[in-house]
This record gives C-alpha cells, structure tokens and sequence, in this order.
C-alpha cells in the first residue's frame, strides 16, 4: 500500500526561498501553497494568504501536516509599525495558533540570521545560543523563535525554528563581505535543509537549526543542525568565489 504524502502549507510561498522549494520538492509532499500575492503557475494547489488574518489562517492550516511558515518581510532596515508589525509579529503568533487549533503537530519557522547578527563577528554561533538581534527585523525573528518555544512547550508540537542565513547565487570574481561569505547558503541547500526539518524524526519540543552551507568559516555552525535533523549541505560560499 503506497504511504500518503505529508500535506504540507507552504506560507510565504512566492518569495525566493518559498519558490525553490516547490519547485524543487513538490513531488516529494503534497504542497498547499500560500502567499499574500497570486501565484501563477504552480503545479499544486494556490491560495492567497494575508498572515494578519487569523480566519484565513485557520482555513489554510485545516487537513495539514506540517506548516511550513516563510512568510513575512525579510528585510533588516524594515520598520517596525508599517512593515514587520503585521507580518512578522502578528502573522506568526496566527500561524502557530491557527495549526494549534487545526492539530498540525509541526511547525517549522523561517527564522533569521538576523535573529543573532548582535554577537560579535569573530563570533561562531552555536544553535544552542540564545537571539541577540541587532535591528528590528532581527528582533521580530527572535520575537517568532519565542512564539516557537512556547507553542511547542503549552500545546506538545514540536517547532523548528529555522535561522536561515545569507540565501544568494555567488560565482568567481564577485565580491562579497567576509560576513556574507561565511553566511552564505545556496539555493538547493536551503531547500534540502528545510525539507529535511519537516521529514526528520524528532520528539516533540522546541529545536534551532542553522541555515548556512558548507563553508569554510561559518558565521553560524551547523554541527547540531547535522545531528538532529541529517542536513548535508553540499556548497562552500569560499569555493564558489573561488577563493
């Protein structure tokens, strides 16, 4: 007898990292796609999604497995009250309480580099390091990662908040910051990295996983992110510049 596909939502799914996930993994789950915006041509179900909404929410989190939750602005200089209150804040707290009350067991959040961009740069950040953001994105990041853990640890679904780094295409001779560089995280990292925390066996609870490639120096480890949830990034930021 053929297993069913995990159903999965996908929010925020006609940003960069929202699209090269379905487009790299929609044969492997059975995709709701959710975004504020139309979504042309994909090959699984569309839906337009306002995050703010908490009505709309519970209706796009009903008959779901997992909630892939990307959405929201993306942005470090964003301000608070016109672009990240909505989204960000409100939007995730919606999200996470519209797939309590549906009974998705998994959340995995789209959270930030920016969420510890606050300790210094000579600095290694270790999953099991606290937020320290340095703007009000960064801030609105750490804000989710909170709404994760308390979720996970009042209603026993697990979260996964995902500090996802510098998503970018590099190649020789560009120039980039020491920083980008060792934030960096390709494309198809990021997809397998994502799919790997709705697929990986884990108990119930709260995680941090780190969202960087195979770098030679990385801004952020990822020992623990291999450990629990099998990630095998397959790029090297330094490599691609040809450095």
């Amino acid at each position: 007898m053929t297993q069913a596909l995990l159903r999965v939502l996908v929010t925020g799914a006609a940003g960069i990292i929202g699209t090269a996930f379905w487009k790299r993994r929609h044969g492997e789950f059975s995709l709701r796609l959710a975004d504020l915006g139309k979504l042309a041509e994909a090959p699984c179900p569309a839906i337009q999604l306002d995050v703010a909404d908490y009505a709309a929410c519970l209706a796009a989190c009903a008959d779901i497995d997992v909630v892939l939750h990307l959405a929201g602005v993306p942005h470090a200089s964003a301000d608070f009250d016109t672009q990240l209150l909505q989204p960000n804040i409100v939007g995730t707290h919606n999200i996470f309480r519209a797939a309590q009350k549906q009974g998705v067991k998994r959340v995995v959040l789209a959270s930030s580099a920016q969420a510890i961009e606050g300790y210094p740069l000579d600095v290694q950040v270790q999953e099991s390091m606290p937020a320290r953001p340095a703007n009000m994105y960064g801030a609105s990041k750490a804000f989710g990662e909170g709404v994760a853990s308390a979720f996970a640890h009042q209603h026993g679904m697990t979260a996964i908040a995902v500090r996802i780094a510098n998503v970018a295409h590099f190649s020789p001779g560009r120039q980039h910051s020491a920083r980008d560089i060792a934030a960096f995280i390709s494309e198809r990292d990021v997809v397998q990295l994502l799919a790997r925390c709705v697929t990986a066996d884990l108990p119930a609870g709260y995680h941090v996983v780190h969202g960087v490639s195979d770098n030679r120096y990385k801004r952020l480890s990822i020992a623990a992110t291999r450990q629990l949830v099998g990630y095998a990034p397959q790029d090297d930021g330094f490599s691609l510049l040809g450095l």
